[in-house]
C-alpha cells in the first residue's frame, strides 16, 4: 500500500473522511461565551417582535381617517393628547380629530393606525397643544405591527450555525442568556522527522527548526479546535504506534505533520499498512501535498499532512480545517470556490490540479488572482502573505493571463483595489 497508492480526487477524498467524522459533545455557555461557537440545536424566537405595535419614527401618531385632504396648502390640524417616549406606555385612547406625540420606539396608542413624521408636520420642536399635518396618511402607513419582524415561534437560529455578532444581538434579545453549543474538538498535533530542531535550539548542518508545529497549531485554533501538542514521532514504527495510540485517549482528532511519502523513515506512510488501521486514503490528485494520507486508529480520524511547509498547509485547508468543522458541528464546513481572472499566464504542466498560493486584486471591477510564483511545496518565504489558492487544471497547457480560474480563499480576503 505503500508504494502502489490509489490516487483519489479531491471531492473523492473529502467524501471518504466526512463520511467518517461525527460531531462531538455539547455544552451549556454562558452568552458572553458563546461568540465563535457552533449551536448545537435550533433556537426560537420566544415572543413576536415587536411584541406590540410601535412607531419606527419620531412623528405624530394618529388616525388615517382624520389626515384625508391634508395637504403643505391645505393643513388639518389635530389636538395633542400626550407625548409617549420609547418604553412609556400610552395612557389615553385617539379618538377622531386627537393625535399623540410619539417618539422612535414607542407603543402605538389605541385608535391610531398611522404615524407622520415630524418633518410633515408645521413646527415640529414645539411641543403645542395641536399639530398642524401637511399630508394625508395611509392606515397602516409608518406603524411597526405586532409580530412584523419574527412571529413566536420561528426560527432564529439554527444547529449548526456559527454564532456571530447578530447571532447574539438575537439571543439577547430573546431573553437566551445560555445556549447549548458543541464543545471545541481536541486536536492532537504530533510532528515527525529526526531533522526537526526545537524553535530555540541553534542551527545544526542537515537540521531544520519545527515550523509547522507552529503554523499548525495556529490554524487548528483558528478552525475552532483546541490544539494539543504531543512529544515528536520517533522513526521507529512499533513506538510510533505506542505513542500515537497513547495520543489518541485524550483527543477527538490526530493532525501529523511528515513521514507521508515513501522514505526508509517515513513512519507514517508505513503506519497505513498496519491491521488495525483502516486507510481512508495516501495520494490525492495535488500539487503540492499529494501523499496527503488520512486514517482511522482507535475509532478516530488520524490526517497526516505532508512536511513541506507550503503542502502542509494546503493539506490542513482542504481536508483538516474541514474535519474540525464537522467534528465542532458545523453544518456547512466544505469551503466554497469563487471565480477569480488569473493575472499572469501560468502554463506549467502538471498531472495534477495545481494549487497555487497568491492574492487577490480588484482591478476596474473585475477580481484578479495573482499567483506569488513560489512553487516549490518546501518554501514559507510568501506564506505570510497568501490568502488564497488558484486551482490551475491538470494537463499540459495551463491556464492563460485572463481566463477564469477556481479560487479557494484560505483567509478573510483584504484584496487592495485598482482602476
Amino acid at each position: 500500500m505503500r508504494f502502489s497508492r490509489q490516487t483519489l480526487s479531491v471531492e473523492e477524498a473529502m467524501s471518504k473522511l466526512l463520511a467518517k467524522l461525527l460531531t462531538g459533545r455539547t455544552e451549556q455557555v454562558q452568552i458572553e461565551e458563546a461568540y465563535g461557537r457552533i449551536l448545537a440545536s435550533d433556537l426560537c424566537a420566544t415572543y413576536d417582535l415587536p411584541h406590540f405595535d410601535r412607531s419606527p419614527l419620531d412623528g405624530f401618531a394618529v388616525r388615517a381617517a382624520d389626515t384625508v385632504g391634508a395637504s403643505v396648502d391645505h393643513p388639518i390640524t389635530l389636538t395633542v393628547l400626550e407625548t409617549v417616549a420609547a418604553g412609556q406606555v400610552p395612557t389615553r385612547e385617539l379618538k377622531k380629530g386627537y393625535a399623540t406625540r410619539i417618539m422612535t420606539g414607542a407603543m402605538m396608542p389605541a385608535g391610531a393606525d398611522a404615524v407622520i413624521m415630524f418633518e410633515q408636520t408645521y413646527n415640529p420642536a414645539e411641543e403645542a397643544d395641536t399639530v398642524r399635518l401637511k399630508r394625508e396618511m395611509k392606515p397602516g402607513e409608518n406603524v411597526s405591527r405586532r409580530g412584523e419582524e419574527m412571529a413566536a415561534g420561528t426560527i432564529i437560529a439554527k444547529a449548526g450555525e456559527r454564532i456571530n455578532a447578530g447571532t447574539l444581538a438575537s439571543l439577547a434579545t430573546f431573553g437566551y442568556s445560555q445556549v447549548e453549543v458543541f464543545c471545541k474538538p481536541r486536536v492532537g498535533l504530533i510532528s515527525t522527522g529526526s531533522e526537526l530542531l526545537e524553535i530555540d535550539q541553534p542551527l545544526a548542518p542537515g537540521k531544520i527548526r519545527n515550523s509547522n508545529t507552529v503554523m499548525l497549531t495556529a490554524l487548528i485554533a483558528e478552525a475552532g479546535g483546541i490544539p494539543v501538542s504531543f512529544s515528536r514521532l520517533p522513526d521507529d514504527l512499533s513506538v510510533a504506534k505506542t505513542k500515537i495510540n497513547e495520543c489518541l485517549q485524550g483527543v477527538d482528532l490526530v493532525i501529523s505533520s511528515g513521514g507521508v511519502s515513501v522514505g526508509d523513515f517515513d513512519v507514517i506512510a508505513a503506519l497505513v499498512d498496519e491491521p488495525e488501521v483502516e486507510l481512508l486514503f495516501n495520494r490525492i490528485a495535488i500539487r503540492p501535498g499529494s501523499p496527503t494520507t488520512a486514517m482511522i486508529m482507535e475509532g478516530k480520524p488520524f490526517i497526516a499532512l505532508s512536511g513541506n511547509p507550503g503542502a502542509c498547509f494546503l493539506g490542513f485547508e482542504l481536508f483538516a480545517r474541514t474535519a474540525i468543522r464537522r467534528i465542532s458541528g458545523e453544518a456547512h464546513v466544505v469551503q466554497q470556490v469563487i471565480k477569480a481572472r488569473l493575472g499572469v499566464d501560468y502554463t506549467k504542466p502538471c498531472p495534477y490540479p495545481r494549487y497555487l498560493r497568491g492574492k487577490l486584486l480588484e482591478k476596474d471591477g473585475v477580481l484578479h488572482a495573482i499567483p506569488d510564483f513560489n512553487e516549490k511545496a518546501g518554501n514559507l518565504g510568501t506564506l505570510k502573505d497568501s490568502e488564497c489558492f488558484m486551482i490551475i487544471p491538470a494537463g499540459g497547457s495551463g491556464q492563460k493571463a485572463g481566463e477564469l480560474v477556481d479560487v479557494l480563499t484560505h483567509t478573510a480576503p483584504t484584496w487592495r483595489r485598482e482602476g
